[in-house]
């Protein structure tokens, strides 16, 4: 089974998407900025949905998937708070779980020799909600006619962000003491 099957050709798809998205922000053209998230959001889904359904899963894509996901998120959050639509502490503690849950694989790794580290139901949640709501925000820079951003999806979102690595920590110990 080679490398460039469709499942990693997607991922890197996403991956390839990241420069354009934030070009587009740049530029103000956030209709096509609410496009290539879609687009991204979907190959999110499809490289997954192909590689089981296919059998197609490879060590490539184990690794690049979170790492498309986290590129991806973690840019739109900078971008969208550098422009005041999202609030900035929230893109903190975004990123200070991504950068937890990073040093705690690569500690795991040096510790255990392990790294193979499964996604959780609640890590999968967090990637839900933060691109609900970088959505939520980008139909709302191109409509201009949706409610002003909830509080709640705020709060949704850094209290799953912040259980999420919470829980990857737990993990991560609990492995450590059992190796």
């Amino acid at each position: 089974m080679g490398v460039f099957n469709i499942p990693n050709t997607l991922t890197i798809a996403r991956i390839v998407i990241i420069p354009m998205f934030i070009t587009a922000i740049i530029y103000k053209r956030y209709d096509y900025a609410l496009y290539l998230f879609m687009v991204a959001a979907l190959t999110d889904i499809f490289d997954g949905l192909f590689a089981r359904l296919k059998n197609q899963k490879t060590a490539l894509g184990t690794f690049l998937d979170p790492l498309a996901d986290k590129f991806l998120l973690v840019t739109a959050f900078i971008v969208l708070s550098t422009y005041g639509w999202i609030p900035k502490w929230l893109t903190v503690t975004v990123i200070s779980r991504d950068i937890i849950v990073i040093t705690g694989w690569f500690l795991l790794y040096f510790i255990t020799d392990t790294s193979r580290v499964e996604p959780t139901v609640l890590g999968k949640a967090t990637i839900w909600i933060q691109s609900i709501l970088i959505a939520y925000v980008l139909i709302d820079i191109n409509l201009l006619s949706l409610p002003d951003m909830p509080r709640l999806l705020l709060w949704i979102t850094a209290g799953i962000t912040i259980l999420s690595g919470l829980h990857y920590i737990y993990r991560g110990l609990k492995l450590t003491h059992a190796g």
